[in-house]
């Protein structure tokens, strides 16, 4: 092993440069071989590919089922990341500016969604909608999505948050401003780029979650359910298989602008 490619823990010498390539293996790997066979012409997904094309994206974009359910996921995204930007920004402002008793119990109600498997939520949800005779439904998922949403927009606008001096808020009010004005007229201002990529943060985790979904879904399913329910049809797997490369597409392109949102940020 190169001493190069090493580093030294006592007298155990760790490969970081083969981990690091076995890492990069696992983690794109599998989505090179997506974007491979979404260009090959036959619906059999082996090697040797046969020829190039551009089809199964032309028809992944004219199928109306397909877009159907994209835009139920548009839907529920903006809805669900509207929910979890709004009450992460109140928890955050909460936490943050005022002392009060269960302070940290909000906070850690608020981010408690990351730790509880998908799989428990969404059966509790799918039960307390049942106990309520709420119908499933696209507003349903909404619901589901704004709470496995929440601690993604709280641990964001939280750190934000602790990066502005109180001292301007009461600066604010010591000149006659509400609070409320305060928020509006210095907190916001100060946040805004935060906001938006939270929001987006939301959208994301909303638009590409599929566990919570399945539960929760009436009639019209999700762009990620629709995508598992028709994996059972083997001459569709191709054009599932270039939707799924253009989902991923714009998934990176929306976390990128949330990334340089967050580092624009003074």
């Amino acid at each position: 092993m190169s001493e190069r490619g090493a580093i030294g823990v006592g007298r155990t010498r760790v490969p970081l440069r083969a981990g690091f390539v076995l890492i990069l293996l696992l983690l794109y790997f599998p989505i090179a071989l997506l974007f491979v066979f979404s260009f090959n012409t036959s619906s059999v997904l082996s090697f040797p590919l046969r020829e190039f094309t551009l089809d199964w994206y032309g028809a992944a974009l004219t199928d109306g089922a397909l877009l159907a359910s994209a835009r139920n996921s548009i839907l529920v995204g903006v809805v669900a990341a509207s929910i979890a930007t709004t009450l992460g920004l109140a928890v955050s402002i909460a936490f943050s500016r005022f002392r009060f008793r269960g302070r940290l119990l909000l906070l850690g109600l608020a981010v408690l969604p990351l730790i509880v498997p998908f799989i428990v939520l969404g059966v509790s949800l799918f039960l307390l909608f049942t106990f309520l005779d709420v119908p499933r439904s696209l507003l349903t998922i909404a619901v589901g999505h704004s709470i496995i949403a929440l601690p993604f927009a709280t641990l964001i606008l939280l750190a934000r948050m602790g990066g502005i001096d109180p001292a301007l808020e009461d600066a604010a009010m010591d000149l006659g401003a509400t609070y409320a004005v305060t928020l509006r007229r210095v907190v916001l201002p100060l946040i805004g780029p935060t906001l938006l990529s939270a929001w987006l943060t939301c959208f994301i985790v909303s638009f590409d979650e599929v566990a919570i979904a399945l539960f929760l879904a009436g009639r019209d399913p999700t762009f990620p359910v629709f995508l598992y329910g028709q994996l059972r049809f083997a001459q569709r797997l191709p054009v599932l298989i270039a939707m799924a490369v253009l989902l991923m597409i714009g998934t990176v392109i929306l976390t990128l602008v949330a990334f340089r949102l967050r580092q624009r940020q003074p």
